[in-house]
């Protein structure tokens, strides 16, 4: 499995109806070792400056940010 997004990059999640998420971009924490889920579609640790935690998002959730508004 080889992540497409390194730590410290800023991604944009992609907006979902069941998700209440933070609007703005998320800095990548950390790679999520491969599970049985989806070998295919890696994890990541995100972090929001708007939100006190973290999340984890798969690969396909994410979009290299154009802009860094963290």
């Amino acid at each position: 499995m080889v992540h497409k997004y390194q730590v410290g990059q800023i991604v944009d999640l992609e907006p979902m109806v069941l998700r209440s998420s933070a609007p703005g971009s998320y800095e990548i924490r950390f790679l999520v070792p491969a599970s049985d889920r989806d070998p295919g579609d890696p994890c990541y640790r995100i972090k929001s400056i708007a939100e006190a935690h973290e999340r984890v998002a798969s690969e396909s959730e994410l979009t290299l940010a154009e802009s860094v508004s963290v």
